[in-house]
């Protein structure tokens, strides 16, 4: 297929915003895969900063992070994605270039914990704030259950809204696949 995919458009843009020594955010680290790729995007020098709200996702994380010996890159955090600017030290504030977000709940798990639309929006702004110039935000918006529902409407009202001398926004979608596929809202900080 020449259209990429979901998943691998996310990390295309990934890959076109990191450079080794960069400092990068997974803002939802669920089983630590996109922690573990952007682990080995920053390279040795660089730092990722990544969240989850649930020991069972950190556990996880590390583990995978610990087979791939990549551990001394990484700081995990059992927080909130909405706790990142007063959780990131203050050094590499403005010097953010990427951060993903998986958005919905953690597969294999408790369905009934999932992202919430208020944390999400409030870690977009934060992020926006913190970021290098051209820095780039990707959201994976999984939205076939109840929650993800309500995300996806309120997050897409939300990106409308952000003024385009902050930052470009994109959605990256396939509009005609059934069961609600997921999606890419993707930001670029202007400079």
């Amino acid at each position: 297929m020449i259209l990429e995919g979901i998943l691998p458009y996310a990390r295309t843009l990934l890959e076109k915003a990191v450079t080794p020594g960069d400092a990068v955010v997974d803002a939802t680290m669920g089983n630590g895969h996109d922690t573990v790729f952007l682990a080995n995007l920053v390279g040795e020098k660089g730092k990722v900063f990544a969240f989850d709200v649930q020991t069972e996702a950190l556990k996880k994380t590390k583990e995978r992070l610990e087979q791939h010996q990549l551990t001394d890159r990484v700081v995990l955090y059992h927080r909130g994605h909405e706790e990142l600017i007063r959780t990131i030290p203050e050094k590499f504030h403005g010097k953010i270039t990427a951060a993903i977000f998986n958005l919905g709940y953690l597969p294999g798990s408790d369905k009934s914990i999932v992202t919430k639309p208020e944390t999400t929006k409030e870690a977009v702004e934060q992020l926006l704030e913190i970021m290098a110039p051209g820095g780039v935000i990707v959201l994976v918006v999984y939205h076939g259950h109840e929650e993800g529902k309500r995300e996806k409407d309120e997050l897409c009202s939300f990106v409308r809204s952000i003024d385009q001398s902050i930052a470009h926004v994109l959605l990256y979608q396939f509009i005609n696949q059934i069961n609600d596929p997921p999606f890419i809202i993707a930001f670029e900080k202007r400079k």
